[in-house]
């Protein structure tokens, strides 16, 4: 494990709430950050883009009174989600609001930028990248990110192939800052055991969409909840990276989730509309659903994460 910078330090617990397509909102940043964990959106899940700036006037504002109303136990920071693929046609005006706000911390994904990372390091911003493999990670932190998001097999979305034992270990080998682990963390045990493994922070992100925060369907949160591991899929098809998705909602499409052709990797697309309007109802989710038992709020996930986590070290450190 690293020493955390002064952002990631102090939190109620060792966890970073993933930015979620379409779900995460200010909403549910809000309610996570309150709670004691990093909460994150999408810059992306503003639509029209002019709503970006509208967002982050309703994070700041929000933390600031929850703050100055409780200087005992501050909101944790919150975090901004850029995809720096070439497809992302927003990526310029959106930098350009997340400046303006001065976001503690931004999450880049998909092809690591050292102008983003520069951008972002002069207003004093972090930088977290995330990463399938071990050469990803060692082309991020070449290109200037701070930190690594290490997505390892099972992970919601845009998911690797590579056993958090792996993945982890062989980072750490030779990077000394802050790695956060995603992968089916979904309990506060598998915080426990991801801090473990060498990992500073846990990312959990498919529990939090079976909460009333956020912005998925009724139908999307029971899935979730009613769920198992034997319900996702990895798949290409859908925006030309592979990730784990929902079998329940495939099958909603029309298509078989057992026989989906492959996706062209040069025809990724994450910023335009028509993207988003056609694969809105194929519904990401990670392989740890089976620990989601009943949909509730932000808060109380985090309690319940909390509990689990505080029982788990009791055990093993007696």
């Amino acid at each position: 494990m690293s020493r955390l910078p002064r952002v990631l330090q102090n939190l109620r617990l060792p966890v970073i709430a993933s930015p979620m397509f379409i779900v995460s909102t200010p909403r549910l940043v809000i309610e996570q950050c309150k709670a004691g964990v990093v909460g994150s959106m999408p810059a992306l899940n503003a639509r029209p883009a002019s709503q970006l700036d509208e967002w982050l006037h309703e994070i700041t504002e929000a933390l600031a009174a929850h703050d100055k109303a409780h200087p005992d136990r501050p909101a944790a920071p919150y975090a901004i989600n850029q995809i720096v693929h070439r497809s992302n046609d927003r990526l310029d005006q959106d930098m350009a609001v997340v400046a303006k706000y001065k976001v503690p911390l931004v999450i880049t994904s998909l092809g690591a930028r050292p102008d983003v990372n520069e951008a972002v390091h002069s207003w004093g911003g972090f930088v977290l990248h995330d990463v399938i493999d071990n050469s990803f990670a060692h082309k991020a932190v070449d290109k200037g990110a701070d930190g690594l998001i290490a997505v390892a097999a099972g992970a919601g979305g845009h998911a690797g192939v590579k056993s958090p034992f792996a993945l982890v270990q062989e980072i750490r080998e030779w990077f000394d800052g802050p790695i956060a682990l995603s992968g089916a963390i979904a309990t506060g045990g598998a915080v426990l055991a991801a801090q473990a493994m060498g990992a500073d922070l846990g990312y959990v992100g498919t529990a939090f969409i079976a909460t009333h925060e956020g912005q998925a369907t009724q139908a999307y949160k029971q899935a979730i909840v009613d769920g198992t591991s034997d319900d996702i899929v990895y798949t290409s098809l859908f925006t030309g990276v592979h990730g784990n998705y929902l079998k329940p909602s495939i099958r909603a499409a029309g298509l078989d989730p057992d026989k989906l052709p492959g996706s062209d990797p040069s025809k990724m697309s994450f910023g335009g509309g028509d993207a988003k309007k056609a694969w809105r109802d194929i519904w990401g989710s990670g392989q740890g659903i089976g620990a989601v038992k009943e949909i509730t709020s932000a808060a109380a996930l985090v309690d319940r994460l909390e509990r689990e986590y505080r029982a788990a070290k009791a055990r093993i450190c007696g």
